[in-house]
């Protein structure tokens, strides 16, 4: 792991047997334990909060693949220029999808690469709301539709990608730093 995981030095609080369980299912996992979740274990309040909204939007039930999901946070991440979410979820793009060009091109350009009309219009339809969140019409949600989309995959749509507005923000605000591992995964 890096040294410097933020730009502030907020410390990790005593934390509760069930989120120190936590931290061992993701070393277990992944082994490591996300830069993200350390910066929010300063209060384990605000740290569920982010765990319990970031798990049920991108592993709860959901129209949308696990990679569909992700594809969202690294396009919406892309526009923002998100360092952290970048380098964490370009590799969770590689892993998922085995295709470590695929996670490049989400990372640089998504147009570049070749998705289904579905993909594309969920994508487009992700950064619309992060560039210009007051201009969603009816029109917006009707493309998704004829794209194929359920009105709960329109809601997740729009959820996942707030949720990444939300995190670049906060990640830009501190100064988040991924860790070292992403950098090499799934390549």
């Amino acid at each position: 792991m890096s040294g410097k995981i933020s730009a502030l030095d907020l410390g990790i609080a005593e934390l509760s047997e069930a989120t120190k369980a936590y931290f061992a299912k993701c070393e277990e996992k992944l082994g490591l334990v996300p830069n993200v979740l350390l910066a929010y274990a300063f209060d384990e309040k605000k740290l569920r909060a982010f765990t319990d909204t970031y798990n049920d939007l991108m592993l709860g039930e959901s129209g949308l693949s696990k990679l569909e999901r992700e594809m969202i946070a690294v396009v919406v991440s892309s526009i923002n220029h998100c360092y952290y979410c970048l380098t964490a979820h370009g590799a969770a793009v590689r892993q998922l999808s085995g295709d470590p060009a695929l996670g490049e091109m989400m990372v640089m350009n998504f147009r570049a690469a070749n998705l289904s009309l579905k993909q594309t219009a969920m994508l487009e339809f992700a950064i619309k709301l992060t560039e210009e969140p007051a201009k969603i019409v009816e029109a917006d949600r009707a493309a998704l539709r004829n794209a194929g989309f359920s009105n709960r995959d329109i809601w997740d749509i729009a959820s996942t990608a707030a949720f990444f507005n939300m995190s670049n923000r906060v990640a830009a605000a501190i100064d988040m730093r991924p860790n070292d591992e992403y950098h090499a995964m799934a390549r």
